[in-house]
């Protein structure tokens, strides 16, 4: 992927392919490779690239900056439009969001996921930067049921003949990724993916085709080998997507199933929120900028983001950048201190404050001089609230997800932020352990957990203030981050703030206005207590203690390595132990550590990977992709389902004792 090419919507890649000769086919995957090397020329809104003596591509992408329709892509070679260079062009193009050809709000988001990995630490790559950092709108009327109430059962739909069709052509088109491996999953195969992904689309499928272009997109990540790339993401696109199109083929699909096209900025009326936290970002596509959390008075979650082309650079220097609500003289430093009294507000589904011609935003009056704005507190208000509730009970609530929820919704809820109140007890690595301070229990009674730098880019400051505050073991702190789902008992810290009631605790500048943002603002000695005020409040724990992991303790790792090695080498890779008959003894390893059913399925996965038909004279013949895909589904949704309960255990108190 070149991404100084504009971003190309699927249906055109497609089509471009399909175009191809089967000899050009065969040639597609070097010349991508190769076109997305070449430099890219820009004349104006045109974007060209010379792919030869006697070809030119030229790309005039529409207002959106997104390529939507077929004769936006001309090459002067005399094949066009079934040549080559045409194909190999878009193909090195990002991808284009469903929605790209639309008019949005004009504020470009991303996602805080994708920040630890697009700087370089655990997620994949976070695509084109789109922020999904905040929990679904709910207007004034409706806050008070939010998640507290428990959902109304779903009725099941009747799904068209062309959605059935859709919903087919999906699986079939997954199916057949899967057995192929990320070796042998090129640009044809992506292709087809990508046009059953469009087809679903005008079936109104809108969950399954999201799903797909996520798949393409990991694909893509894997055969390049991006930095951001993990395979343990790849693995979970593409479980989502045959379950998916799995479960609407089912006799009763829920409305789930279908999902929802990405609904535009929606009125949101008069708003008084205030600052929380910035937290940097740094996306793997060269995206990079800030992102600002911002609470309401009745306990909403709001963000507002301001991530543009510039990586790392953009990103460090974020925090100083005007919010652009219309305020004029608010940056995203001031306003995680401050706050904003907005009229006319515009929200996205996720939460994120749009800025409209008709949004109005002035600061809250009453700030410091220093500040501009009114803050909210962390000891008082609603930000308080988040402090009351012990870790147990909500993380317990962030990973209540069913097997068929939709993703994204999911990942939304689990990476919510949330609040509490530790000790530290020491350092191990990179790692900070913690004990929690629950309201009213003694210490004891907390959850044992790590804390984890949010990003590890050595332009930002998380891991030089884990280092000054690894130095004070015994310091009570007041933490604001984000669950890591995928993790034992793992909390990504955003932004910290001084224990109330307490000496051994921070001790932060007035204009700080009692936090810090731990990606921005950089801890000093003097901002702790010495060593001898924290040494009167002895840790909770020795400082030798580490998080327990059953996810590294349990054999469960031998599944986990089997459901991966089918996306990364394909069928032929699974067959192997099959051949061997067990002889690395896995399935008798699983068995004796109790996961019986992880046996079963991975003997039935690699049975069905050697599984062969024969016709009537005995002769080998081809596989069957669709049972070797449900073998493996099983398998997949199996171990995600086990390994999330297992990480729910870690952050129980009774699971880590004292």
């Amino acid at each position: 992927m070149n991404p100084e090419l504009p971003p190309a919507a699927p249906d055109v890649v497609a089509a471009a392919v399909e175009g191809l000769t089967t000899r050009l086919r065969k040639r597609l995957d070097a010349a991508i490779e190769s076109y997305a090397a070449l430099p890219v020329v820009v004349d104006g809104t045109v974007r060209r690239v010379r792919c030869g003596e006697d070809a030119e591509v030229a790309l005039t992408p529409g207002p959106s900056g997104t390529v939507t329709d077929a004769d936006q892509v001309v090459c002067s070679c005399l094949l066009a439009p079934r040549c080559l260079h045409r194909a190999a062009v878009l193909g090195a193009c990002p991808l284009a969001e469903p929605d790209a050809g639309t008019e949005g709000e004009g504020v470009v988001g991303a996602d805080p996921a994708g920040s630890e990995a697009a700087s370089g630490s655990t997620d994949g790559d976070s695509g084109a930067a789109t922020a999904d950092t905040t929990p679904e709108f709910a207007t004034p009327a409706d806050s008070a049921q939010s998640s507290r109430t428990e959902p109304e059962p779903e009725e099941a739909v009747a799904l068209t003949a062309a959605q059935r069709a859709a919903a087919s052509g999906l699986w079939t088109a997954a199916a057949a990724l899967l057995a192929a491996g990320v070796p042998a999953a090129g640009a044809v195969p992506q292709a087809e993916l990508l046009r059953a992904a469009h087809t679903a689309r005008l079936a109104g499928l809108h969950r399954a085709e999201a799903a797909a272009l996520r798949v393409v997109r990991g694909l893509r990540g894997a055969r390049a080998r991006q930095d951001g790339h993990r395979l343990a993401d790849l693995v979970a696109q593409l479980r989502e997507l045959l379950l998916t199109t799995a479960l609407l083929g089912s006799a009763a699909p829920g409305p789930a199933l279908i999902g929802t096209a990405r609904r535009a900025y929606q009125p949101g009326g008069s708003l008084r929120v205030h600052g929380v936290c910035s937290e940097p970002v740094i996306a793997a596509t060269g995206y990079g900028g800030v992102v600002t959390h911002v609470v309401s008075e009745d306990g909403r979650w709001f963000s507002v983001a301001d991530v543009k082309p510039g990586g790392a650079a953009r990103a460090q220097g974020a925090a100083t950048a005007t919010v652009a609500l219309g305020s004029g003289n608010l940056d995203h430093a001031r306003l995680s201190r401050g706050g904003l009294l907005i009229s006319g507000a515009t929200v996205s589904s996720d939460g994120r404050l749009g800025s409209g011609k008709g949004v109005r935003a002035t600061p809250l009056p009453g700030g410091s001089s220093a500040s501009g704005a009114d803050g909210g507190s962390w000891t008082s208000g609603p930000l308080a609230a988040l402090f009351a509730r012990p870790l147990a009970d909500t993380v317990a609530e962030r990973l209540a997800a069913p097997p068929d929820a939709d993703p994204e919704q999911a990942e939304q809820r689990a990476r919510e932020l949330i609040g509490c109140d530790v000790v530290l007890v020491g350092a191990a690595g990179d790692h900070l352990i913690a004990r929690e301070l629950p309201t009213g229990r003694p210490e004891a009674d907390g959850v044992l957990l790590r804390l984890a730098p949010a990003s590890d880019h050595p332009g930002l400051a998380h891991t030089a203030n884990f280092r000054r505050l690894a130095s004070r073991p015994g310091l009570r702190l007041r933490v604001v981050g984000r669950l890591d789902p995928d993790r034992a008992a793992t909390l990504r810290p955003l932004a910290v703030a001084p224990l109330p009631g307490t000496e051994a605790t921070l001790r932060l500048p007035g204009d700080w206005r009692g936090h810090a943002d731990l990606g921005y603002d950089r801890l000093e000695g003097a901002h702790l207590p010495s060593p001898e005020v924290v040494a009167d409040a002895e840790p909770a724990v020795g400082p030798g203690q580490d998080v327990p992991d059953p996810l590294a303790q349990a054999p469960l790792w031998r599944l986990r390595r089997l459901v991966e090695t089918a996306v990364s080498g394909g069928r032929r890779a699974v067959a192997e132990p099959a051949r061997d008959g067990d002889l690395r003894g896995d399935g008798a390893a699983l068995r004796r550590g109790g996961f019986a059913a992880a046996a079963e399925l991975a003997a039935g996965l690699t049975a069905e990977a050697d599984r062969r038909t024969r016709d009537v004279f005995g002769r080998t013949g081809g596989a069957d992709p669709d049972g070797y895909a449900r073998s493996w589904l099983a398998a997949a949704v199996y171990l995600a389902g086990v390994e999330r309960a297992l990480v729910g255990a870690t952050w129980q108190p009774a699971a880590v004792g004292a």
